[in-house]
């Protein structure tokens, strides 16, 4: 599997966890792999697991970062989207920030709307740029 579609796949339980927020998300990913909806990928947990793990720490950074936005203004599918990248930024060393950003802003064109990928681009712009 290649990271792009790796990334679609997790993308895929960050956004189930957001609507399970008591679910384990071991456990959303064994159900998931079980059901065929994921393949078994070992960057694919990693980058999940750090996701969810670390969401206190990113959802601070989301909020730190866009102006004039609350967390809970802000849709389901574009919040799924900046949460794994910015654990991509915040904590995959051997990601480029760059390569992070582009393929957030192609999941936010596939997921969600234009406004979405700006806003998605333009927040990941400027946490990658502070850190």
């Amino acid at each position: 599997m290649t990271r792009r579609e790796a990334r679609e796949q997790a993308f895929i339980l960050v956004f189930e966890k957001s609507f399970n927020e008591q679910a384990e998300i071991t456990e959303l990913i064994e159900l998931a792999k079980e059901f065929g909806v994921v393949e078994d990928d070992e960057f694919l947990e990693a980058l999940v697991t750090t996701a969810c793990d670390k969401q206190s720490e990113i959802d601070e950074h989301i909020s730190s970062n866009a102006k004039g936005w609350k967390l809970n203004r802000i849709s389901k599918v574009s919040l799924a989207i900046l949460r794994l990248a910015l654990a991509e930024i915040l904590y995959f060393e051997d990601i480029p920030a760059g390569v992070s950003i582009n393929e957030a802003v192609e999941l936010a064109k596939k997921y969600a709307t234009d406004e979405d990928a700006s806003f998605v681009n333009g927040l990941l712009g400027t946490v990658a740029r502070s850190v």
